[in-house]
């Protein structure tokens, strides 16, 4: 019974630190790495609060408060 509740306990940790995201610049800096090993020129990447309407939403970071914006130049 000790084992469930501690294997249960330490899921529970697990998946709150999950939940938490990715800091926004290195999910941006990994965002940018694929685009330019498929070759993607002339491109902008934004972090921006959720909801600002200023491009394509590629990504999101910081538990979902935050936003990657794709934007061709």
């Amino acid at each position: 019974m000790k084992k469930l509740l501690l294997a249960s306990g330490l899921m529970m940790l697990a998946t709150g630190a999950l939940a938490a995201g990715k800091p926004c610049e290195e999910l941006k800096a990994e965002i940018a790495a694929k685009l330019d090993a498929k070759g993607v020129q002339h491109y902008t990447l934004d972090v921006v609060d959720k909801g600002t309407p200023e491009g394509k939403v590629i990504g999101s970071c910081e538990g979902g408060t935050k936003e990657i914006v794709y934007r061709r130049d």
